[in-house]
């Protein structure tokens, strides 16, 4: 199996390529997007984006299933995990297999993006080097195990990028091109970047509610645009929480959305650290069992 060791020193040697150039057309594609304003096109990007950023990456991919914060169907979670593919972020074995890293490691040298290599590393410069993109069969077993041994989650993830085609061409058939611009690469990039802010700047600017062995902090405005994963101090404190948002002042709608699945019978064993109820426990996850 590669270790870790082995993974960092590959993330600093290899350069992404393909991923280096598909940044960089939505890039431009997105400030084209400027130029042709309307309000049909500005309520495709709203819903694509609380689709894939909220539906998808926050309580799909992040709080389902790398945390196990709460249960659910296997219905409910490939949809969730479906959404996550919207974001184009990766498929979820990558993506959880990356972020459970982080968590195992958060802040050293073996962190896939840690803030300690540079505010620019953390925020995006990780995902043009090495391996956190694309990893081995070996660290996603030795990581991601339980996605591992599912076959539905294999075949979205390797076909994760299937999905904002299809989303082009809906929205092409229903506004034109600038509906495209707008609901495909103008909010992938609001996405992309609302998710780099918690690797990066929520390591570097906010409070902190608790002394964890990271510097996480709790970003209000982070938290606005990834729909209350910014309360990152929070999460690292108690990582299985699927209540990022722990005062009535940490509006969390990820939590809510969670919360409104278990009143309606669609999530269950919903974990949710309350302040007044427990200390904290400031566990990192070491690896899925």
């Amino acid at each position: 199996m590669q270790n870790v060791v082995e993974f960092k020193q590959a993330k600093s040697n290899e350069i992404q390529w393909i991923t280096m150039m598909a940044v960089t057309i939505f890039h431009i594609l997105a400030v084209a997007a400027l130029f042709t304003f309307s309000w049909q096109n500005l309520i495709a990007a709203a819903v694509t984006w609380w689709i894939a950023g909220s539906w998808g990456i926050g309580m799909g991919y992040h709080r389902l299933l790398t945390h196990r914060g709460f249960k659910a169907p296997k219905f409910v979670e490939y949809f969730l995990t479906f959404c996550g593919t919207l974001g184009l972020q990766s498929g979820a074995i990558n993506w959880v297999t990356t972020h459970r890293i982080h968590h195992a490691f958060t802040e050293t040298d073996k962190d896939p993006h840690s803030p300690r290599d540079g505010t620019y590393w953390a925020h995006m410069g990780w995902i043009f080097r090495g391996t956190a993109q694309n990893q081995d069969e070996a660290t996603q077993w030795r990581y991601a195990p339980d996605l591992m041994k599912d076959k539905v989650h294999i075949f979205l993830s390797k076909y994760y990028y299937v999905t904002p085609i299809l989303a082009g061409i809906i929205l092409f058939a229903i506004g034109g091109f600038s509906m495209v611009l707008w609901g495909v690469f103008l909010r992938q990039v609001i996405g992309w970047h609302s998710t780099w802010l918690v690797n990066s700047a929520t390591h570097l600017w906010g409070t902190r509610r608790f002394e964890t062995h990271d510097d996480s902090r709790n970003n209000g405005l982070i938290a606005a645009l990834t729909f209350g994963e910014g309360w990152h101090n929070n999460h690292h404190a108690n990582p299985r929480s699927a209540k990022h948002g722990l005062a009535w002042y940490e509006f969390d709608a990820n939590w809510l959305q969670i919360k409104a699945l278990e009143k309606i019978g669609l999530a269950k064993k919903v974990y949710a650290y309350e302040l007044e109820k427990e200390k904290v426990q400031a566990e990192p996850l070491r690896e899925a069992a």
